[in-house]
């Protein structure tokens, strides 16, 4: 199998936003000799610091193990970092024959090991995969969590790996998901009240407050401007859907949402990465 260069193209059909880190296309230990499935990480980096404070280790490897250490990099905010196209040391010893260091993709997702895994984040981790697993023509059975495949790993943790892949199996067959319990989720065209007002500062931050301001503002009533200021949002990240999108929150459009707001936040900084 060649270098798997399809790698940007394949992230950014989840519909978050992606950084394609310098020279990820001639990254790795040689070539990726075959995709047999794919293997889901926590970094155990820092707390804090940013969106995804690991990519340094993750791309140049440490002490007693050189980069790079996973395909992709996935960011809090669900800001997916393609890092590398050939082979990579991210599972080693396997257990499994289809995730080896030869046989499969690597997905770092930024966690120190006991933080709550943010809602877009969780989301873009099974998107990834789901995107993924259609590309390389595997069912989501195939999806690994590192503590699956190897003795010795925890990560990702406190996922539950059925569950992650019944969630997998949906969006490869076109369906949503709702990733975690948010009073975003469900609102719809004509509601009022505090809930509507977090959606609309969510839709500002997104990029979109200049049109929202010019259309009723941040006053707590889910009408017309709300419901074209989301639209709005989703055609940002690619939506496509028909005129009716924004008249409601379901899990999809509250994804793209975080998607929008994450990258119109972190836009001018990574073009530094």
């Amino acid at each position: 199998m060649p270098w798997l260069t399809q790698l940007e193209a394949v992230a950014k059909r989840t519909g978050y936003p992606v950084t394609a880190v310098s020279g990820w296309k001639n990254r790795g230990h040689g070539p990726q000799p075959s995709v047999q499935g794919i293997v889901c990480h926590h970094t155990a980096g820092p707390a804090g610091g940013g969106d995804y404070p690991s990519l340094g280790v993750v791309r140049d490897g440490r002490p007693g193990l050189d980069g790079p250490l996973s395909h992709f990099g996935l960011g809090r905010s669900g800001r997916i970092y393609v890092i590398a196209a050939g082979r990579c040391w991210h599972n080693a010893p396997s257990t499994s024959a289809q995730h080896t260091n030869s046989a499969s993709i690597g997905i770092e997702a930024e966690n120190d090991g006991k933080q709550s895994w943010p809602a877009a984040q969780l989301d873009a981790y099974k998107r990834l995969c789901a995107e993924l697993c259609k590309e390389f023509a595997l069912p989501a059975s195939r999806v690994k969590g590192h503590k699956e495949v190897n003795t010795q790993k925890p990560d990702p943790h406190s996922i539950s790996m059925n569950g992650f892949r019944a969630d997998v199996a949906a969006l490869m067959k076109g369906g949503t998901i709702i990733t975690q319990e948010d009073p975003l989720i469900g609102l719809k065209k004509g509601d009022t009240g505090q809930a509507v007002k977090a959606l609309q500062e969510m839709i500002r931050y997104a990029g979109q407050g200049a049109y929202l301001d010019a259309h009723g503002g941040t006053d707590g009533d889910y009408g017309n401007g709300t419901a074209e200021a989301l639209r709005r949002v989703r055609a940002s990240v690619g939506s496509t859907a028909g005129p009716g999108y924004g008249d409601k929150v379901d899990g999809w459009a509250y994804a793209q949402l975080h998607a929008a707001v994450a990258r119109n936040q972190g836009k001018q900084a990574l073009k530094k990465v």
